[in-house]
């Protein structure tokens, strides 16, 4: 009983440390909706942990907590797979904008010597 409470408080708080990071302009939107729908599912599962076991049945899993598991799994997967995404997007924008300054930092410096003389 005590588990399914401390899950229960566990999502209850990471929904709200989330609305505060929103509230702050901490966490882009499109991030924190899906940390809201993690919370939003896993509050419910604490208080009623068994939901999810009548399922793990039709699929042939044990229980409904190892299915909590191997979902909780896959899903951080897929959240490590899309930052390590987002990372390369940046590192490429960043180059493309060092290059940029590069150019027009020569250009500048070829203008001012071009007009000293």
């Amino acid at each position: 009983m005590r588990l399914t409470v401390l899950t229960a408080l566990a999502g209850l708080v990471v929904l709200g440390a989330i609305l505060e990071l929103l509230r702050r302009r901490r966490l882009r939107e499109k991030y924190a909706i899906l940390w809201l729908a993690v919370g939003l599912v896993v509050v419910p599962l604490g208080f009623f942990p068994r939901l999810l076991d009548g399922l793990a049945d039709a699929l042939g899993i044990a229980n409904g907590v190892s299915l909590v598991l191997f979902l909780a799994f896959v899903f951080l997967l897929l959240v490590c797979v899309h930052l390590s995404w987002e990372t390369s997007q940046l590192e490429e924008e960043t180059r493309t904008l060092a290059e940029e300054v590069a150019l027009l930092r020569a250009e500048f410096e070829a203008e001012r010597v071009h007009d000293q003389q």
